[in-house]
């Protein structure tokens, strides 16, 4: 099977990757609903793991850090009030580090984060990580793509969970995972399979300059 051509190439948009340091990044989700209880997604500490290894370059590189939490309301498994709905000890924002509070998955959508990143400079590139890969990541994705930025996700940094497809049938997270990837990339922006591509996207092009 041949994999048919991008919208992305169909009308000449870049598939390079960013370098980090002139990018803003998107911290989606990373709560703690995710990694326990009804929530809880396949490979969620992984995708914490690498979350953590690319705030920690993105602060190196003095990009500009903005995390998104979803308030769910009180008692429920998005309760940004308890722990549950709590940001994940590993990922938690430091002073001066904007939180974005949203109640859609479009993070962009009754929420200030496109005048956060305009009060930060930010008028083009940014990078996404975070929960859930064909959810939030997905549509704010979508949503960035809408307003003109160029988003790019780090796959390693994100993650889903299995669910009931159409025909009856579970469709495992990986296929999930794959999908909303391939979909992000066929028009909405690009992708990093790793932190690690993504911070050599920056060494490679200071080698070359």
């Amino acid at each position: 099977m041949t994999a048919s051509t991008t919208l992305r190439d169909v009308i000449g948009l870049p598939q390079e990757l960013p370098r980090l340091g002139e990018s803003a990044l998107i911290m989606i989700d990373f709560q703690n609903t995710y990694r326990t209880g009804v929530m809880r997604l396949d490979r969620a500490e992984e995708a914490v793991a690498a979350g953590a290894r690319l705030l920690a370059a993105a602060r190196a590189a003095g990009a500009p850090v903005v995390h998104i939490v979803n308030d769910g309301g009180e008692g429920g498994p998005y309760d940004i009030r308890a722990e549950i709905g709590s940001i994940s000890d590993e990922v938690a924002p430091i002073e001066g580090e904007k939180v974005v509070v949203k109640q859609f998955p479009n993070a962009f959508h009754a929420t200030d984060l496109e005048e956060t990143l305009k009060d930060l400079g930010v008028g083009g590139d940014l990078v996404l990580a975070g929960f859930m890969t064909h959810m939030c990541v997905l549509f704010t994705a979508q949503g960035a793509f809408n307003l003109g930025y160029r988003p790019t996700v780090v796959a390693e940094a994100t993650a889903t969970r299995p669910l009931e497809a159409p025909d009856g049938g579970v469709l495992p997270s990986e296929a999930l995972q794959a999908a909303s990837l391939t979909t992000v990339r066929d028009l909405f922006g690009t992708v990093a399979r790793t932190v690690d591509e993504l911070v050599a996207t920056a060494t490679a092009t200071a080698t070359v300059g």
